[in-house]
């Protein structure tokens, strides 16, 4: 026999057989009834197709969700990998400088006094300043403790004058500092920070900045000093830069 001829015969007699489906479901509820007590009536397997297809869109449903949920996540995070800046609740105690020291205006020139109740100022260039650099030393000298501070050091925007740096003997958490230009000066501002006090003694300050080549004239630069004490009483000083004091 040829083999086209046996493939032939074998292709008509699968399509001729038709399993007998009732039989087979009997014989299946016979066999459950036998081992397993009572026959539950078994669903045929048609009947199931309906609800694989609705288990089936609902699964493919509740993926799309998930995708976009993830989708809108991940666009509005952009992780560490990007910097994100996360907000921090402030800690410690309150930053702020002290309203009486934040609102006092500085002194003007034709005010300045050196000494003021328990307060005296001194500003002087420091001895070890050179042609290209200098540092202004401010020596602030109390009596009485402080409950508020404000200290400002000018010095006059000359030729190549710029801020490089400042300091002060008092701990650094203490204060608040900045270095700004204003009307002509280059102002250090050092701020005693709310609920902190500055206690008796001498205290140091200090700006530094670069400078045209030369001796700089140093005439024009000035320190003011508003203070309040902790009876409360204000006291307010100034005082002069010259070369050698």
């Amino acid at each position: 026999m040829k083999d086209q001829e046996l493939t032939g015969r074998l292709r008509d007699a699968a399509e001729a057989h038709r399993p007998d489906r009732e039989r087979m479901l009997a014989r299946v509820e016979r066999g459950m009834a036998a081992g397993r007590g009572p026959v539950r009536a078994v669903r045929p397997a048609r009947a199931a197709l309906p609800w694989l297809r609705v288990a089936g869109a609902t699964a493919a449903v509740c993926g799309v969700l998930a995708a976009g949920t993830f989708a809108v996540t991940s666009a509005g995070d952009d992780g560490p990998a990007h910097g994100r800046r996360v907000a921090a609740a402030p800690s410690g105690p309150d930053p702020s400088p002290s309203p009486t020291a934040a609102t006092t205006p500085p002194m003007a020139l034709g005010t300045l006094r050196p000494e003021d109740g328990p307060l005296w100022t001194g500003g002087v260039v420091d001895p070890h300043s050179n042609a290209y650099w200098a540092q202004s030393n401010v020596t602030l000298r109390t009596t009485e403790p402080l409950s508020s501070l404000t200290v400002e050091l000018r010095i006059a925007l000359t030729g190549g004058v710029n801020s490089t740096g400042s300091w002060h003997s008092l701990p650094e958490p203490d204060f608040t500092v900045s270095a700004t230009e204003d009307g002509g000066y280059l102002v250090y501002r050092w701020t005693l920070r709310a609920g902190r006090t500055v206690p008796a003694g001498t205290h140091t300050f200090a700006g530094q900045y670069n400078h045209a080549q030369g001796e700089r004239d140093a005439t024009g630069d000035y320190v003011t000093a508003h203070a309040v004490r902790v009876t409360g009483r204000p006291a307010a000083v100034g005082d002069r830069f010259g070369q050698d004091r």
